[in-house]
């Protein structure tokens, strides 16, 4: 909120002298220079160190709050922000613009926010871990895809799970053990395509913020990290922009409501689908989402806002033996949606509490089906010949999985003194979730565990199972300043769930001490707690039945976190900063182990001779029965430096992530999947003039672990019988498989290193102020065949009875030409 200052007699004569000036011939024209005060909007103190930004630039307001902002000719608002405040726009009317009047802007305080909201390295977050990322900054990173997932993925303590995807591992975690919030909603699923796309619009985010761990009181139910995402308000004047990517087409709309509001409108959709069913009858992988918000100011400090967002995805991909000649054939059918409905208000209350109220529905719904006819190198005799050497696999499988999530979360924050505040809430969320699943063809014997998402032995033929439940969280957080350069962080969290009764109480702790020298020590720390539901299997690597039978038995996951940081800056946008971290995992949920009967009763299927008896899997197998059977524990040290300063011509960040991770499951200790010990990455963008600008993307990263083949079995097929019996080829040789081994042989081998170079040139022919721009980039420009993964195939082995292993790179990307172009309007 802004309120126009009477100007002075002498002003007037002033401004109308200036006018003069101006308007004579031959004198050029100077800038006009907007001054103001911003003051506390509940105690009317000035707000000293307010920053005031202009399309021509971005100052700090004095001691006593003044202000004076050179504006950009095309500027019709400013933009005010404070740590601790919330961000006010404020509109310009000819007066002001023409130095007639003084401006007094009015911030209120945002008291309960979890993380302070961050557009420079200048202001910081108040908790160690926590890395902001403007929207813009998605926009910028070479190789990102316009994908926020991407950019994180370079940040340290970050490893992506796959090039083709977007979950993330933080920090020895899970991608099921991140929580992603959005507005205040928690998001599911914040995927499209796959993985490949985010479900954010850059174009209508204000900010994200990830927060690697340690993060307070206010969020919980997961173990390992924290991502907020706020969407920015409408604009007050009619706008937009379009953009298009090489993944997809983007429109955005904005402008005033009826009654002192705006409104944002944006629609993205994939378009080579378009184009390829000119030529071809295949329906390629797409998808389309539209969002929808809108916002009202009723009065200083109050605000009401709704949001709604659906997308929806589909592919329909088939192939026979006709066009094929190794004669696969088959295809893929996959649907799913994301619907959102949310409604907030935020009220200022009296001069020293806030309150923020959220309701929301939301639903996810994906279904994928694939019947499949194709060869298997996995699978093959030693003959010489592919075509009798090489057997055949057929995938057969309907699943579908389904969340709904109505949720109340109330927040409350009060100042009991300008050092003292207290945050308290609550937030309730009624889910209803449920897997359906049907495999009909064969299993991967490849996957090491058999509870794997991908077809692993170890998963039902078929479950229809549905969870009701309540999960609830309360908590109070104490931000307390003890002295002017101590800033301490308790709080208490209480969680429970009405799937498996169980209630957790969590405390936390963050400190921040200022050392001089611009520099800080940052301490957080506490413990955290999972609940078991269906809706963490949409970003899980393995599948449990968790049928109310069985969930019942079932115990909250929880971690410790202990995160100690130091940071200073160290020049103008400029910031230094060292972590070093510590997590133990307690109560993990993982497969259970086959039971004596169970285990005897699957051998015994097998009807396999004497001499061929010792390719029969006779060890104990991982189920889909979950338990709270596993531990786990993550340490390591991150270094990053980052350089933001919006004038800076180079911008960027350089980081290096040592870390170590490991489980202990079933009576043994082995590296945790995404165990990642050296990752070094480098995002950088230069300017070479207003116009032009060039940006790089370089990561080298040590591999993951992985379960290498120990060597090769019998394969078996299933007779007239039932039984098990041992495959031959048509030649009547014995047809083999990869033996991955037991338990015992479980992510003991280590991928080769990752690295990856990203190349941007970018062109904006109007200047910085130019209202389109374009890019073009190459995505692994070396074209190294990164091994994400290796697959493990036989070949035939002329110096053997029995073919041999060998293992491909794969799952990387190749080379990529991509493009992008932006258009304001």
């Amino acid at each position: 909120m802004a309120r126009r200052l009477q100007p002075s007699p002498l002003r007037l004569l002033l401004a109308l002298a200036l006018v003069l000036v101006a308007g004579s011939p031959g004198l050029a024209q100077d800038p006009p220079v907007v001054t103001g005060v911003v003051v506390d909007g509940s105690t009317d103190a000035p707000v000293a160190g307010a920053e005031v930004t202009s399309g021509a630039e971005t100052v700090a307001a004095d001691d006593q709050g003044r202000f004076a902002v050179t504006l950009a000719a095309e500027d019709e608002r400013l933009r005010v922000a404070a740590e601790g405040y919330l961000d006010n726009v404020v509109p310009l009317d000819a007066t002001v613009r023409a130095g007639e009047a003084e401006l007094e802007v009015l911030l209120f305080r945002n008291t309960f926010a979890e993380t302070v909201e961050v557009v420079s390295a200048e202001r910081l977050p108040e908790r160690p871990s926590a890395t902001p990322i403007e929207a813009e900054e998605v926009f910028q990173v070479a190789g990102s895809f316009d994908n926020i997932f991407r950019t994180l993925d370079a940040l340290p303590g970050v490893a992506s799970t796959g090039d083709f995807g977007s979950r993330l591992a933080v920090r020895g975690g899970t991608p099921d053990q991140n929580l992603t919030i959005m507005d205040g909603v928690e998001v599911h699923n914040p995927y499209r395509l796959f993985g490949l796309v985010s479900a954010f619009n850059p174009e209508t985010v204000d900010r994200f913020e990830l927060t690697a761990g340690g993060f307070g009181a206010a969020y919980g139910d997961r173990l390992s990290s924290l991502l907020i995402v706020d969407n920015r308000p409408g604009e007050s004047d009619l706008g937009g922009s379009s953009s298009t990517s090489v993944t997809d087409a983007n429109v955005v709309l904005e402008g005033a409501a009826p009654g002192n509001g705006s409104w944002l409108v944006s629609g993205r959709r994939t378009y080579y689908d378009l184009v390829a069913g000119i030529v071809t009858d295949q329906n390629l992988p797409s998808f389309a989402d539209l969002q929808l918000q809108a916002g009202w100011d009723f009065g200083p400090g109050h605000r009401l806002s709704v949001l709604g967002l659906t997308s929806r995805e589909n592919a329909d991909f088939r192939f026979d033996d006709e066009d094929d000649p190794a004669g696969d054939s088959g295809g893929l059918v996959s649907e799913s949606g994301n619907d959102l409905g949310s409604v907030r208000f935020d009220a200022v209350l009296g001069s020293a509490a806030t309150s923020r109220t959220i309701v929301s529905w939301y639903r996810n719904t994906e279904v994928l089906g694939v019947d499949a006819s194709f060869s298997s190198g996995a699978r093959r005799s030693n003959a010489p010949d592919d075509e009798t050497g090489v057997g055949r696999t057929n995938v057969a499988f309907d699943r579908s999985l389904s969340v709904r999530d109505v949720s109340l979360r109330q927040e409350l924050g009060v100042e009991l003194s300008p050092a003292h505040t207290l945050d308290a809430g609550i937030e309730l969320h009624r889910l209803t979730s449920g897997v359906a699943l049907s495999i009909t063809g064969d299993r991967n014997e490849s996957a090491a565990n058999p509870s794997s998402v991908r077809g692993g032995v170890g998963l039902p033929d078929a479950l229809d199972s549905v969870l009701r439940g309540t999960r609830g969280g309360a908590w109070i957080q104490d931000r307390y300043q003890v002295t002017p350069r101590l800033l301490v962080e308790p709080g208490l969290r209480l969680e429970w769930s009405t799937v498996n009764g169980g209630a957790v109480l969590s405390p936390r702790f963050a400190a921040t001490l200022a050392l001089g020298w611009e520099s800080r020590l940052r301490v957080a720390g506490g413990l955290y707690a999972q609940s078991p539901g269906y809706e963490k299997l949409i970003q899980s690597d393995y599948f449990f039945d968790l049928s109310p039978g069985r969930v019942e038995a079932l115990r909250h996951e929880g971690a410790t976190h202990l995160v100690v940081g130091f940071e200073r800056d160290v020049g103008a946008g400029t910031l230094a900063r060292v972590e070093a971290y510590y997590k133990t995992f307690d109560d993990l949920i993982v497969g259970r182990l086959e039971t004596e009967a169970e285990r005897r009763t699957r051998v015994g299927q097998y009807d396999f001779p004497a001499d061929l008896r010792g390719s029969v899997p006779a060890a104990a197998r991982i189920t889909s029965t979950p338990v709270n059977g596993g531990r786990g524990e993550a340490y390591g040290i991150d270094a990053y430096l980052v350089r933001n300063a919006p004038d800076a011509r180079l911008g960027g960040w350089l980081s290096y992530a040592w870390g170590r991770a490991d489980r202990q499951t079933y009576g043994l200790r082995y590296p945790f999947e995404y165990d990642r010990r050296h990752a070094l990455n480098a995002v950088g963008r230069y300017r070479l003039g207003d116009r032009w600008s060039v940006a790089a993307t370089a990561q080298v990263a040590t591999g993951f672990p992985y379960t290498p083949a120990v060597g090769v079995r019998v394969a078996s097929t299933t007779d007239e019988r039932g039984r098990l019996v041992p495959a031959r080829d048509a030649s009547g040789a014995l047809v083999y498989t990869i033996d991955r081994g037991g338990l015992e042989a479980l992510q003991r081998g280590q991928l080769p290193y990752y690295g990856r170079l990203d190349l941007r040139i970018a062109h904006q022919p109007g200047g910085r102020t130019g209202r389109w721009s374009w890019y073009i980039e190459v995505i692994n420009a070396l074209n190294r065949d990164n091994p994400v993964e290796l697959d493990a195939e036989l070949e035939h082995d002329p110096t053997a009875s029995v073919p041999r292993v060998i293992e491909n790179p794969t799952a990387g990307f190749p080379l990529i030409p991509s493009f992008g172009v932006r258009v304001r309007f």
